[in-house]
This record gives structure tokens, C-alpha cells and sequence, in this order.
């Protein structure tokens, strides 16, 4: 499911890209990114959800030990400025709705667990960046697969056939194409 329709500007912001099986671009290769702004103006910023470090913020960053963020996940969040991380918070409405707290320091991240339990936080380690109409060249070369972010997409993110579930459900072409291996010499 596409969800760019229209020649004329939409906003992107709360879907995901999940990135053509064309696209060889090993930053992007079989991922899943969430965009957390996307405007005409200022471009577009996203993170990659499906890219676990398998560490948690207490692991990578020993100032965090003590702190009771610790033991939330950190993923790869893309290629620009790896070194920086971000916190990100979802609070689930719904199964297909969400409020998002992004970018958030440690102390909001705190007040929001303490406030909701359920709230699902979680630690990127850089980000995903398009400048102004880069994204929109990119989705126009049919790189990326525009869809929704819902719960049961969220709750998966580590599941190594996520990238390729969604794809095969949208149509039986990107199933086709998201069954080939990475290196199609292995074929």
C-alpha cells in the first residue's frame, strides 16, 4: 500500500518506508523507517525500527548503568551522526494509533513511564535524514514502500521477517521480490 496518491505535498510524519527490494543501499537494505517529521521545508528525519544493536542504554553508554532507563533497547537508527542517541517514547491509543514523544530527554522519558506503564520506549542510535525533496525523489524512484505504523508492526520490530511480511502483504510482486536472498549470486 502506497500512500502517496497525489502530485501534491503530503505530510508523512507517524508512517514508515520500508525500503524497495531494489534498493541496495546498505544503510537501508530490507529496513523498516519510521518517520518522525516529514515537511516540505525542512525535509524529512526518520529512524530505522527494525535494526536492534542488541544492547541496551545501560550496555552502550556506562553513565546510564545506574539510571532506570537502562534497560531500554537501543537500535541502529540510520547513517547520520551514529554517535548521537535518541529517546523516543509511543504511547498506544489504539492498535493503529499512537502519540508520539520523540527526541525526549531522560527525565521525560522517566515522567512518561511513571505516568503510563505500557508506554514502549526506545533508544536509536543515529538517524535517518533527507534534505528537502530528497525523500520525494527517492519515493517517486519507487525506492520506498510508503505504509502505516500500527501496534502489531511496532511489536515486531525485531523480527527478522518483518521487513519481508509486510512487503509480501501489500502485493504478490514485492512478495516475489522480498523472497529473493540479499546476494543474489547465493541464488
Amino acid at each position: 500500500m502506497n500512500l502517496r496518491q497525489s502530485t501534491s505535498f503530503q505530510s508523512l510524519s507517524g508512517s514508515i518506508l520500508l525500503s524497495h527490494p531494489s534498493l541496495r543501499d546498505p544503510n537501508f537494505l530490507r529496513s523498516i523507517v519510521f518517520l518522525s517529521t516529514h515537511s516540505k521545508e525542512n525535509g524529512s528525519l526518520g529512524v530505522i525500527l527494525n535494526r536492534p544493536l542488541g544492547k541496551t542504554l545501560g550496555e552502550l553508554d556506562s553513565s546510564f548503568s545506574s539510571n532506570p532507563l537502562a534497560a531500554i533497547s537501543v537500535y541502529e537508527g540510520g547513517p547520520v551522526e551514529k554517535e548521537k542517541l535518541i529517546i523516543a517514547a509511543w504511547e498506544w491509543i489504539e492498535n493503529n494509533s499512537f502519540k508520539l514523544h520523540f527526541g525526549i530527554d531522560c527525565e521525560k522519558a522517566s515522567v512518561i513511564c511513571k505516568a503510563n506503564p505500557d508506554a514502549e520506549l526506545v533508544c536509536f542510535a543515529g538517524h535517518s535524514g533527507w534534505s528537502p525533496g530528497q525523500l520525494e525523489i527517492e519515493l517517486d524512484e519507487n525506492a520506498w514502500v510508503v505504509s502505516k505504523l500500527d501496534k502489531e508492526t511496532f511489536a515486531h520490530r525485531e523480527d527478522h521477517s518483518l521487513w519481508k511480511n509486510i512487503l509480501g502483504s501489500i502485493s504478490d510482486e514485492l512478495r516475489f521480490l522480498a523472497d529473493s536472498p540479499e546476494d543474489p549470486s547465493c541464488n
